[in-house]
């Protein structure tokens, strides 16, 4: 069984009721977002993670306040996060904070945050 010792988690906002298309979309500019940061701040992780399949794993939170509190943590532990707002052009008002996106970053340090979460 192969190993990560990279990932990057993406936290869903579940009380928006987005369509899951919606969801998405916001997942991939939350990954893309996240993942530009560690590859400005954190090359060396940015690169591990590539090279060793660019795990993901996506999970829930109930509300912004979760949200906001994962992104603080993330901030804390030096790890590159991402938080999407989105533009309101389709199913949420403008500036609607939909998600986060945290890593590429070791597994450890991502699951001090993350790893209780459930899946989404």
């Amino acid at each position: 069984m192969n190993t990560f010792h990279y990932k990057q988690v993406i936290v869903m906002r579940v009380d928006l009721k987005m369509s899951k298309g919606k969801i998405a979309a916001q997942a991939g500019h939350a990954a893309v977002s996240a993942a530009e940061e560690a590859r400005k701040h954190k090359r060396e992780w940015f690169k591990a993670w590539l090279n060793e399949g660019q795990c993901k794993v996506v999970v829930k939170v109930k509300s912004e306040k979760e949200l906001l509190e994962l992104e603080k943590q993330a901030k804390g532990l030096g790890i590159p996060c991402a938080l999407i707002s989105d533009r309101g052009l389709t199913e949420v008002p403008p500036g609607t904070i939909t998600c986060l996106g945290i890593g590429p970053a070791p597994v450890e340090q991502v699951d001090k945050i993350t790893g209780k979460l459930p899946l989404l």
